[in-house]
């Protein structure tokens, strides 16, 4: 009998060993997951700001471009101005001239369908 207890006395040293081994996998476990979660949202996290800057880069671009686009616009169009009114003021003479030449210069003449009464 008395073997028959220390065979027993093993056994349940060996089932205790066993689940603490158990026990201690699952703490490994438990630990190595909550590791790979928290790697995993760092990564997570870091891949989100990298787009967020490659968001706000290209936001910035287009922006940046139409306030150019905008600017370009608004001098080309102040260029034109002034060279329409740099030609206006140029022709103004010219054609106050012309207009005062036709006014002087008046020829009378008998209109080709006017017929003499006899």
């Amino acid at each position: 009998m008395a073997s028959q207890t220390q065979g027993i006395q093993q056994l349940l040293q060996a089932e205790k060993r066993a689940a603490e081994k158990v026990a201690e996998a699952r703490k490994r476990k438990a630990r190595r997951l909550k590791q790979a979660k928290e790697e995993a949202q760092a990564e997570i996290e870091q891949y989100r700001l990298e787009r967020e800057r490659e968001f706000q880069h290209k936001q910035q671009a287009a922006l940046g471009s139409q306030g150019n686009l905008s600017a370009e616009v608004e001098a080309q169009t102040r260029k034109k101005l002034q060279a329409m009114q740099g030609g206006q003021a140029r022709g103004k003479d010219r054609v106050l001239r012309q207009l005062l030449t036709h006014v002087w210069d008046v020829q009378p003449q008998l209109h080709p369908n006017y017929r003499f009464a006899i």
